[in-house]
This record gives structure tokens, sequence and C-alpha cells, in this order.
């Protein structure tokens, strides 16, 4: 058997099916378009539509390298040799095509023929009664009978869900040797053990089982199996494991060099080189496909490797950002052929870098609260972490709870899983687990039926705002209908449309369909597929399925969408030219009064960086040049340097928009004939949303000259209140400023001192076991101040716990807790006290063991709250 690179494996797989007659697509998104599913975790997860029937397929045969992610034991990786989150399934699809003869002969020609694995070491499974299989595998490829083995439902049939297409499935294994084996006398096909190693899963999807359990046939038979790349690559290049084939082995040998470590020796060190590896993987793909760092969905996983990974990294001694050390790697092991690494590097290394540097600076002071915390609880001789501990590391720290788990596995602890759970409620769940999905699932609908029956609407509107179309299709509540008449709202399916259906950001079009004396109101345009809906009102007359009808959009709003859609991508260029090529688009909404534009960034714009992007875009504008539309293949467009969206679905064929020598854009849009039709353009606000992530919000055409009508206005208001022209306006606001500032410097300083010099008036003394409670209710002051008092009263002889509260007029509760260090060693927790005293406020708070503040808007529940803290300090104290 020759030896072959990873690359070598893909190529030589995609090839083999091609000359099978099956058409090569690209790796889908690892974001599908199951609701049920974060990640796409198998090849066919993208082409599940095409096996439940919901939508035919474009090619009777596929072919592909999907890139997959597989969440469901994160732990496990680089604790075993095998466990990977990102990896590579080869699949070949067929619909109704070719059958089992073909998917096992072919297999077995591709495994033995073109790879050249032994045949002598290969073995099949079958489904207990699938009598076909048996004699393909043997009678065809030439399987001995011993070497072909059955199994039953749980190993070798395959459901897609309770009801839907289903069948069995056959497995191919590789016998590695007796040195890979357990050594027991029942070791065979199926043990646990490394010697028998599955690489390759046919599915013969050819029933369609039944609410009664029943198994009809399917109209054809299908074709589906997956391969791991990863595995294929261990047999083929005689490595023990998946980590140490050439897929992995350039990251490793990075880790190792900065390390100064040597892979292979086993114990945490093999274990962090392994989970470093792994997640860069996963993390960079991520990002590639649009995933952004949350605290829930993908976004959450995403932020969980990346943490994961890093803390790994500082046990192997690793100090400060490294990990985009490993892009340049990973873009010559993949970057062919998963160009959306290369494209999408700027992007990557800023998000990596961002969220690196800021888990890194509370990584430490976590890892400290941990250690000390599972110390005390040694020395007392309990195991188990607490619940709030495992919340403050996540709530402060920004540990994930699944990081604390596997840290307190790691030193022999358990977790306090009901208390952290407690703890989270109490915060009102500001974070889920990264496994919650949606409960809806992949069906198909009345939409698709009209996709299915008569095809997609044919969009007319790039030219015009008017057309004429032939009605396909009436939508009511009540489902399909024939016809309507009178008043009502509901949804109408044209043959064609000029009407601008939903997408990409931009609202759909509204305006009105005639036919004779019925007029509709369209109240919105969305998409279904590829069916465009008119959502209308009738307020008199009747509408019938085959009526042929005029349909005109509002062209006054169109054109201030073309312009704020424009304006879009002007924006999009400037903020990359002033700021760096890592800006890409995260979402936009593009209406006919203005634009929203959320982009990767990660520190606020300065005043400068906002007024040179909107002179870059004005001087555009300026320019007048036109704007041109033209189609293109998705690698045509790729290679003209056209930017693709993170979360578009691109087909085949692509709409680029150029404004020359500026931008060049994939969008389905609708857009101004010249930039000069913009007219003007105005940044509103600058914020972030997110993690890495900003937005702008902006303005174009008249909606700008409006704004500007009404700050001048305001301009002229001003002057005249404080007296002063154009010139001095900005100086005489600051005095003014200046003087209000050192007024409320003033007042805030007597209260100060009147509190402080009369602490006795408001402070309450309670002896809790070791320690002296001190509760004290102030009236509307701030916060420092509270500190300041706390500083007085603690200092007494006695060990002392602070706990003091504020209430506002607007009847909101400031809450700060301060523990000495003496109350400390006694146990006390300022930050799990005020956790608890904040959420009876309806509020929520945290900080340090020492001190810690929080409140509520529920002030008139400050009693009840002091009184839970002061029980919260008698068990900490244990009193």
């Amino acid at each position: 058997m020759q030896h072959r690179t990873g690359r070598e494996l893909r190529e030589m797989f995609l090839k083999f099916w091609e000359e099978k007659g099956s058409h090569r697509c690209p790796s889908f998104s690892l974001i599908p378009d199951d609701p049920s599913l974060l990640f796409t975790i198998a090849g066919m997860v993208p082409l599940k539509p095409y096996y439940l029937g919901i939508r035919q397929p474009p090619y009777p045969r596929i072919v592909t390298s999907q890139k997959c992610v597989r969440t469901n034991d994160i732990e496990n990786v680089g604790r075993t040799a095998r466990h990977h989150t990102f990896f590579e399934m080869l699949g070949n699809f067929s619909w109704g095509s070719y059958f089992k003869k073909e998917a096992i002969t072919w297999a077995w020609e591709f495994l033995t023929d073109r790879i050249g694995l032994d045949p002598n070491r290969l073995y099949a499974t079958i489904y207990q009664d699938d009598e076909e299989s048996r004699e393909v595998w043997h009678r065809q490829a030439g399987l001995p009978e011993d070497r072909i083995l059955r199994f039953g439902q749980d190993n070798n049939y395959w459901f897609m869900g309770d009801t839907g297409p289903c069948g069995p499935c056959s497995e191919i294994y590789y016998d590695r040797g007796p040195d890979y084996g357990c050594g027991k006398p029942s070791c065979g096909v199926g043990c646990d053990c490394d010697r028998y190693l599955e690489i390759w899963n046919l599915v013969f999807t050819q029933f369609d089982r039944q609410k009664d359990g029943s198994l009809p046939n399917l109209p054809h038979k299908n074709i589906d199996t997956g391969m791991g790349l990863e595995r294929l690559a261990s047999v083929v290049q005689g490595v023990d494991t998946d980590y140490e084939t050439d897929l992995f082995t350039p990251l490793i040998r990075h880790t190792c060099a900065r390390a100064g470590i040597q892979y292979g020796q086993g114990g945490r060190n093999d274990m962090a080189v392994r989970v470093i590896a792994d997640h860069v993987r996963s993390v960079a793909f991520m990002l590639a496909d649009g995933v952004l760092p949350a605290n829930d969905g993908p976004g959450y996983v995403l932020r969980r490797l990346l943490r994961r990974a890093v803390r790994f990294g500082r046990l192997l001694g690793f100090e400060g950002a490294f990990l985009c050390e490993y892009m340049p790697i990973l873009i010559d092991l993949m970057g062919d052929p998963y160009r959306e690494l290369i494209d999408q590097r700027p992007t990557i290394e800023q998000i990596i870098t961002v969220e690196e540097e800021r888990f890194q600076r509370t990584l430490q002071q976590g890892t400290d609260l941990f250690e000390a915390e599972t110390a005390r609880l040694a020395a007392a001789g309990r195991r188990e972490v607490p619940g709030e501990v495992v919340f403050t590391l996540y709530d402060t720290y920004g540990f994930p709870p699944e990081l604390t788990r596997e840290m307190a596995d790691e030193q022999g602890f358990a977790v306090d899983e009901a208390g952290f759970k407690a703890a989270m409620q109490q915060q009102r769940d500001r974070a889920r687990a990264s496994s919650k999905q949606k409960k809806s699932a992949l069906a198909g609908d009345v939409y698709t039926e009209l996709e299915n029956e008569g095809g997609a609407t044919r969009f007319t509107g790039y030219a015009s705002a008017m057309g004429a179309g032939k009605v396909t299709a009436i939508l009511t509540k009540e489902g399909r209908r024939d016809h309507v008449e009178g008043n009502g709202e509901f949804e109408l399916v044209l043959d064609e449309t000029p009407f601008y259906a939903e997408r990409g950001g931009e609202v759909g079009d509204t305006g009105t369909i005639r036919d004779g004396e019925t007029t509709l109101e369209v109240l919105n345009t969305v998409p279904h597929g590829g069916v465009i809906v008119h959502r209308v009102r009738m307020t008199e007359g009747s509408v019938r399925v085959g009526d042929s009808m005029t349909a005109e959009a509002d062209d006054a709003r169109r054109q201030a969408i073309r312009r704020n859609h424009t304006g879009t991508h002007l924006l999009h260029e400037a903020l990359g030219r002033v700021l760096g090529r890592h800006v890409r688009q995260a979402g936009s909404l593009v209406t006919d009064r203005f634009l929203r534009f959320d982009f990767t960034h990660h520190t606020p714009l300065t005043d400068g960086q906002i007024e040179e992007v909107e002179r870059i875009v004005n001087g555009e504008i300026l320019r007048n040049v036109p704007v041109s539309t033209a189609e293109h293949t998705l690698e045509e467009a790729r290679e003209l340097g056209a930017k693709a969206l993170f979360d578009e679905k691109y087909g085949d064929v692509v709409r680029v928009v150029t404004v020359p020598d500026f931008s060049m854009e994939l969008c389905g849009g609708l857009h101004v004939r010249a930039t000069g039709d913009i007219g003007s353009f105005k940044v509103l606000r600058e914020e972030s949303i997110g993690s890495g992530t900003r937005r702008i919000l902006a303005m174009t055409g008249m909606e700008v000259v409006e704004l500007m009508q009404v700050l001048f206005g305001l301009r002229r208001r001003l002057m005249g209140i404080l007296s002063a022209d154009e010139e001095g306006l900005e100086a005489k606001a600051k005095d003014l400023a200046e003087e209000l500032r050192a007024l409320q410097k003033r007042a805030q300083e007597r209260a100060r001192h009147e509190l402080t010099d009369n602490v006795d008036r408001f402070v309450e003394r309670r002896r809790v076991g070791g320690a002296v409670l001190h509760i004290g209710r102030f009236p509307d002051v701030k916060s420092d101040v509270l500190r300041d008092v706390g500083d007085r009263v603690k200092a007494g002889p006695d060990p002392s716990v602070a706990l003091l509260a504020s209430v506002d007029e607007n009847g909101a509760c400031t809450l700060i807790v301060m523990a000495d260090d003496r109350a400390v060693k006694l146990g006390a927790n300022a930050g799990a006290i005020v956790r608890e005293a904040s959420a009876v406020l309806g509020g929520k708070g945290g900080g340090r063991p020492s001190t810690a503040q929080g409140g509520g808007r529920d002030g008139e529940k400050l009693d009840e709250a002091l009184e839970r803290a002061a029980e919260v300090l008698k068990g900490q104290l244990g009193a």
C-alpha cells in the first residue's frame, strides 16, 4: 500500500466517484439549514431535504468531502486518541440512480484497487436480514463468508427519525492486527479495542417508516455513505492514531516546539497537544463559516472550544495569545480545498485574538480561585466543588461550566450541579447550555409543495417596479384556496413578480397588485425557498387562481431602499480600508429609512475613524460612477475578488455588484444605477452588540438632509439659550458642565462626611458566628460612599462583614458587601452573599470574596434581601 497524504486521499475519493458519474459538490457550511442541529454533523445533513422528499436533488449522484463538527463529547477530545470535534466526512450519495450492488462493489474497488488496502484485512457488517448485501459482498466483491458479520438493528440499521426514510447499512472494518487488540478470546469486529477499525458506513435508504412501524418501500432507493478522512489517513499512513497523520502532525509539531516537549510520552502534555490541534481546526472553520462568539448556540460552542484550547496552552507554559500562530499552518494544510480559510483569515485572526486576550486576562485569576477553593475543600475532607464557585468562575471569570467540571475531574472532585443550576436560575438564566437546540425539525410545508409543483417564482424587478403575473396560489389561515373575495388579509403567489422578497437584510417590497376592479395592497414580500409570497390586504373584490394581474411595487420606497443598500456596500468597503481587512459583515438591515450594518471589529471607532469612513463613502457618491451587476459562477466571482457574506448560501451562479475601482460584492439585492443617486451618507450611531462585533446605524439621501435641518435648528436654539455664538458654543457648554460637576462633587463630599461621621445612626451590628455583621441602610448615596462607610465599620477588633444598602428616589437599590481578611478566612464570601440578596431585589450582583456589589429595582424588598444576606453569611460561617 502506497503512502498517501490526507490531501491526496481526499482528492482520490472525489475523483473516483466523479468517474462513476457523481457530481462533485464543494463542502457545505458548518451551519445547517436544519433547525434541529447546531452544526453539520455528517455529510448527509445538507442533503437531508432530498432524502425526505422536500426537494428534488439537482443531480442523481453527488460526492462530497464535508467539513463537520460534533460536540457531544468535547471533554473526551484529547483524552482519547480518536475523539475530534472537527473532522472531514467523505461521502457518496445517490437518489434512485445506483444501489447496493454498485455502492458495495465500488467501495471495495476504491479501498483495494485505488488505495491499496489489503483485502485480507477487510471485514463487512450487514443487517441481520439483509441477504441482498451479503450476496453482493460475497459474490460480487469476493469477501469470504467468515468476514461478513451480521448485526441487529442497533448496529446496522439507520433511521432518520421516528418516521421517514430508513434502511439497513453495511459497515467496513479494517483489521490493524493483534498488536492493537485487547487480547481477549472474544476480540473481534465490534470490540471496544482499537484492533478492528470502522472506516466506512454504507447506508441503503430504501424504506419509509410509518407511525405503526410498517416499512413500505420508498419511491426510489437511495445511497448515503460516510467515511472519516482522518481515520482513513491513519490506516493508509500506518500510524497508531488520527493525530499522527499529516492532517494533524504539523499542528502538533508547532505546539511541541513552542512548549519544548516531545509528543508521545503520554500524560497531560499529550492531552494538551491534542486538544489544541483539534480545537484550533474547529475554531478556525467555525469562524470562516460566520459563527461569532456568543453566550448560547453555535457561538457558545466556539467560545468554549477556544477557551479550552487556551487553558491547555497555559498548562504547557504558554503565555499571551498564541492560537493565531496556527493559522499559517492550517491554511497550508487545508486552504486547498477550503478557500474560506484564506478569504476569511483576517477576520478569523482578529476574533481569535480578541477572544483569547479577553480570556487570558481572567484565566489566571479564575484558576487561582479554583485552586484555593479545592485546597480548602480538601483540607476539610470534602470532594465536591460548590455550585456557587462554579457559577462565579462562569459569571466573573468566563469559565464555561464544562471547563470547571473538567478541572474538577482532573483533581478528583465532583461538582455541585444542583447548586450551579440554582445560581443560574437566580441570575435569570443568563447563559444556556451549548447543547440547547430548537425543537423544530426539518420538514416540508405548503411552500415546498408549491415550488415542487410549479417551480420557483421568476423575479422581474431588477429592471422595473411594474410587471404582470398569473396567480398560482392563494393561501389563507385555513389553507390553500382557489378563490377569495371580500375583505381580509392572505398570501398570494404569482408565477412572476417585480416585487423584491425580503432577503439578505433588505426588506421586502410593498405596493399594489390589481385586476380590473380588485386592488390588493401588498403589505410585505417574503421568500419561502424559491417561492416569492406577497402578503396582501383586500378591501373588496375577488381573486381566483389563474387570474392575470398587474403588480406594481412602491417605486419611491424602493428607490430609498436602493440608496441604503448601495450605501451599505460602500460602507463595508470603507470600514475595511479604515479599520483593516479583518472587517467582515456580520449582519445587516436595509430599509427605506435607514441602514444598519454589523461588522467584525474589537474596539469602538474613534470620531476620527467615523469621519474618515464618511469622507470615503461620500467621496464615492460624488464620483457618481455606474453601479454594475453581472452573473458569474461562484468560483469566477471568488477569482475576481468579490466579497462573500458569512451567512449567505450561494448557488452555482451568483450575482456580483461592482462599484468600479472601489468594491465588488456578491449580492442579489436592489441597487442604484450610479453612486451619485445615493445623494449623501451620514453615520448616526456606532456601538457594540457583542464580543468582537460592532454596529453602525446610518442614513442616505433626503433623510440626511432632514437630519441636518433638525441639527442646525437645535444648534441655533442652543446658541440663544447659552448666549454664545457658533465659535463659542462648545467652550460655553464645557464651562457650564465643569461648574455643574464641581457643585455635584462638593455635594457628594458633604454627604460622605455626614455619613461617615454619623455612621452609628445608620448601622446596626449583629454577632454571626465568629464575626460581626454590620448592616447599614442609607438614603440615596453613591456606591463609592458606601465603600468608604464599609472601610470604616469593618475596621474594628473583630472579624467583620459590612452589608450596606442604599435606595434611590426611584426605588432602585444598591448593595455593597465587604469582608475583611479575617472574615474571609472564616469562610465569608461577599460575592455569594450579594448574589443571593440581589436576587431577592429582582437584580444581580457578584464580585470577590472580600468585596462585591449588586442590587435590584425592587427596593421595597430591602428588608427581606438583608435578612437573606444574613442567612447566607450564617451558612458560610457555620453559625
